[in-house]
């Protein structure tokens, strides 16, 4: 009987001991013996023996037409198709290549803990918690295989233990208990371990861990009970697509090797496999597949009823397996399973001791009772994981009707409920029911450009894996995968000290260090797979830097580029934004159906609008210029006739808006086009007291608030080159914004610069839009905004054309959310005590938690912390005004409460009168 202590001895002497390349499973000839098998009593394994799935044929007679396939019998396949059935979708069915649970899901650990580092995550853990411990038991009257043991995080340093406070926080916003224990507590709960090394622990007593066959086959009982079809032994051979009237891609049937099904609408739920499935269908899936580990021990004396453990520090868990433990985790050097087999099922990959030694060394820590264990089976197999550890989901826009619910990164059966659910809600009325932000589909958080690129995807996948147990510091980037995407004033800025970060594959500009220059480097694995790590690496060393819940070493830094912007200018380089034209016959319908504001004024008009869902969710907001028609092109504007609009977007999430704009010219059957000039164009910002003063000296054109109004845009000459200059203001200062062909935004840069010495303008970055934009109560969308917010609830009923007769998209669901009264709304909340606050916190008003915080961040110029989230009243009543200034409010960060001061209008310049250039 191997033991734990002779695998970690066997693979510390091993000759010739190295790092695993990634090429291949190693099998250790040398390592401790053990059997290949999962440590469950039932799985359906035993029902797949026999001939090969081609032999047998299919489990049933495939329907001629179904109004929605899923592809793959795993957890989201099955729990997409229990919440198609809820919904009441008829002729629904699923096809498994093999038997349900045969790839992946059958050797899955199960574990479910409820608080994550997501406000999105908690809500979808809750969903599936609700589905394994109680619903499904009540429709079928079968177990699931749900045991609630509990959870506990450790915490063995003192910024582990802060983040665990953080979840704690979150967690009362969402009635999950938790509790944060001592070591004494600790030891008492769970007397095996060690806590000589703990700083304490976060105890969630009704976490617990799932069966994977018993909830699969609970899901797809209570799934055909209501007509819902599982046809298993049927391999998918292809996608068939026609292109419509309009130029639209469209899924028109499934092929598989028994036969065809006629379908409008197919769900990629294949986990490892969803890359060929996208690949029958022209859809490009970005997600790698990687051997993931666990061993399973021999009994444990008084291991019994004890709570499943994450030692994150250790990369290890400890999963209660009835009188025996589990043990996993996450290595710097996993393997990559380079060939994917579409006949592998059921299947486990041998056991490299190499790579989960480590592993092994981090258990014993923490409960020696296993250096005297024995190792009872080895399970390794593999699971799919995306280049940043959410699923991808939704519907690819280049194909409509195909959905994609898979790249689960080892959780799909913890967030298969969930998912399930609002994947289900995405095909039967267009949108999730809850917000998505993050897990939306792939292009939403990928550029285009990235999700067939496969080195970006290998790089980004493995930093993401190698870091899944890393504390979630709110100013973190990834290492991996950078340089993709350069505006033309990077070199111009990263030789000014830019520290520059990562969104939607473009480098844009952070904050600016006075220490020189850092650039990103190419990225080393972090010495893994025989890379050399980087010495002396100095951008990894000012992130590092930043890994702390306490104001940032550099927090003085972005305090002078802000309060430069207040006192006199700034220059913020935006050219990382998304630039989109919207022309054509139909551009002013297309405009009106669009855009929540009056867009349709005078050419020359710049407006601020959001874009809204059917259910009146914010999907973006933006900028929309009225262009003059031209039947000349030129580098500011395509030639066209009749009506023109120049959309600016937050570059973060352009694909985004791209793709909900192309949907909805799509479905209303617009005659439009939608250029994207996004690489051709750059963009700078300057704003500040001074700007006017700086900019007259750069620019052609009379800048006083008669000749150049708020809200306006012209086309000039900056130092001899076409600009489109345009009045606007993210920071709540007079400033003007500069659209510049790519060419000639370094000279048109230098110039500005050079004007601006003498009244001191500075370069600035997002860390101080962050901060001026939230002190002036400027929303930021994925944050304060979200696909079900309403610009309602937000305070932005001013962007909608409500007053007018103009239908627009989202507007009957606004109006009925008008009458019906608010029942939640965002707030501003300031803190006069000086400490930092990221998000996540809990708002309580008069004693009991009604929100938590969506953003939030230090406002150096009214000197507090501001913070923004959406309160209910507990009561269940609607949210007015009365009720907000009624209230007395605190935030809750780390389980320690601050009094707060709740405001009505912005804390800074609530009049608006240094955006008009009054000082």
């Amino acid at each position: 009987m191997a033991s734990l202590s002779r695998a970690l001895r066997a693979a510390a002497t091993r000759p010739g001991r190295r790092p695993a390349q990634g090429l291949a499973s190693v099998a250790s000839a040398a390592g401790p013996t053990a059997e290949k098998n999962v440590p469950y009593q039932r799985t359906l394994k035993e029902e797949a023996q026999g001939p090969s799935a081609t032999a047998r044929g299919p489990s049933q007679p495939l329907p001629s037409t179904a109004n929605v396939v899923v592809i793959g019998g795993g957890s989201l396949g099955c729990q997409t198709l229990y919440h198609l059935a809820k919904l009441g979708v008829s002729g629904a069915v699923l096809l498994e290549r093999e038997r349900l649970t045969s790839g992946t899901t059958w050797h899955t650990a199960g574990l479910l803990w409820q608080l994550r580092p997501s406000d999105v995550e908690v809500e979808l853990l809750a969903h599936t918690r609700r589905v394994v411990s109680r619903q499904l038991e009540e429709e079928t009257g079968l177990h699931t295989g749900w045991i609630q043991n509990g959870g506990l995080f450790i915490a063995s340093n003192r910024q582990r233990l802060d983040e665990y406070k953080r979840l704690m926080s979150l967690g009362k916003a969402y009635g999950v208990e938790s509790h944060v224990l001592s070591p004494a507590e600790t030891k008492d709960l769970y007397p095996l371990m060690n806590v000589d090394d703990l700083y304490g622990t976060l105890y969630v007593p009704e976490d617990g861990t799932m069966d994977p066959a018993g909830t699969c086959t609970t899901l797809t009982r209570a799934a055909t009970a209501r007509g819902a079809q599982v046809i298993e032994n049927c391999p998918v051979t292809g996608i068939r697509v026609r292109t419509d009237d309009f130029g639209v891609q469209r899924v028109t049937a499934v092929e598989t090797e028994h036969g065809s099904i006629q379908t409008p609408c197919v769900v990629n739920c294949a986990g490892v496999w969803a890359s060929a499935v996208g690949r029958m269908a022209g859809v490009k899936v970005p997600l790698v597949a990687m051997h993931h580990a666990y061993v399973v021990t021999e009994r444990i004396e008084g291991i019994q009823n004890m709570p499943n453990v994450r030692d994150h520090d250790a990369s290890v868990y400890l999963r209660l397996q009835g009188d025996a433990l589990s043990v996993g985790g996450y290595e710097a050097n996993p393997i990559f399973w380079e060939k994917v087999s579409d006949k592998f099922a059921f299947g486990l990959f041998d056991l490299d001791w190499d790579v989960f030694t480590q592993h092994i060394e981090g258990a014993i820590n923490r409960v020696p009772a296993l250096e005297r264990t024995g190792i009872k089976s080895t399970v390794c197999g593999p699971e799919s994981f995306t280049p940043d550890h959410k699923p991808l989901m939704g519907e690819a826009p280049e194909l409509r009707g195909f959905f994609l619910g898979c790249g689960f990164n080892s959780a799909g059966m913890m967030l298969g409920g969930g998912c399930g659910q609002e994947l289900a809600h995405w095909i039967v009325h267009g949108r999730p029911e809850k917000d998505m932000y993050g897990y939306d589909i792939r292009q939403v958080r990928f550029h285009h450009s990235l999700t067939g690129h496969h080195r970006w995807i290998r790089e980004r996948s493995h930093e993401s894996y190698a870091k899944n147990y890393s504390v979630v510091f709110p100013h973190d980037e990834p290492l991996a995968g950078r340089n993709m995407r350069k505006d033309p004033l990077h070199e111009e800025l990263l030789g000014q000290g830019c520290v520059f970060q990562e969104r939607h594959g473009w480098e844009r500009p952070g904050w600016f260090s006075p220490q020189g220059a850092a650039p990103v480097l190419d990225y080393d694995y972090y010495g893994a797979y025989g890379n050399q790590a980087h010495q002396d690496y100095a951008y990894s060393k000012l992130l590092g830097a930043e890994y702390t819940f306490g104001f940032p070493p550099h927090h003085d830094t972005i305090q002078r580029e802000c309060l430069a912007c207040r006192g006199a200018a700034a220059v913020f380089n935006m050219s990382y934004f998304g630039k989109f034209y919207l022309l054509g016959p139909d551009a002013r319908k297309a405009a009106d159906w669009l855009f929540s504001a009056d867009v349709s004024r005078p050419p020359g008009s710049t407006v601020y609008t959001c874009m809204l869902n059917h259910r009146g969710g914010t999907e973006s907001d933006l900028t929309v210029s009225r262009l003059d028609p031209s039947i000349q092109a030129g580098p500011l504007a395509p030639a066209f006739e009749g009506d023109g609009y120049y959309l600016a977007v937050g570059g973060a999430v352009a694909q985004h808006n791209w793709s909900h704009i192309t949907t909805v010219l799509q479905d209303r059957k617009f005659q439009c086009q939608l250029i994207d000039s996004s690489e051709d164009l750059g963009m700078i910002s300057i704003q500040g007291p001074a700007s006017r003063a700086i900019l007259q000296e750069v620019l052609d054109t009379d800048l006083d608030n008669d000749a150049f109004p708020f809200s306006t845009h012209k086309l000039v000459r900056a130092a001899g080159h076409l600009v489109r200059a345009m009045r606007l203001s993210f920071v709540g200062e007079l400033g003007w914004e500069l659209h510049i062909p790519r060419a000639s935004c370094v000279p048109v840069y230098r110039a500005v610069m050079t004007a601006g010495a003498k009244h001191g303008l500075v370069n600035a970055g997002y860390r101080a839009i962050d901060s001026l934009s939230i002190e002036k109560g400027y929303r930021h969308w994925h944050a304060d905004l979200r696909p079900d917010d309403s610009p309602l609830e937000a305070g932005l009923a001013f962007t909608c054309k409500l007053k007018s007769s103009v239908p627009f998209l989202g507007r009957e669901a606004l109006e009925k959310q008008r009458a019906a009264g608010l029942h939640r709304r965002l707030v501003c909340l300031t803190v006069t005590e000086k400490v930092p606050m990221f998000g996540l916190e809990a708002i309580w008003r008069d004693g009991q938690v009604v929100g938590h915080v969506r953003r939030a961040d230090f406002g150096f110029s009214v000197d507090k912390t501001i913070a923004y989230g959406y309160i209910r009243d507990p009561s269940g009543g609607s949210v007015s005004l009365d009720f907000v200034k009624s209230g007395d409010y605190a935030l809750e960060r780390m389980g320690v409460t601050y009094a707060a001061q709740v405001h009505l209008k912005s804390p800074f310049d609530p009049d608006n009168k240094r955006l008009k250039g009054f000082y």
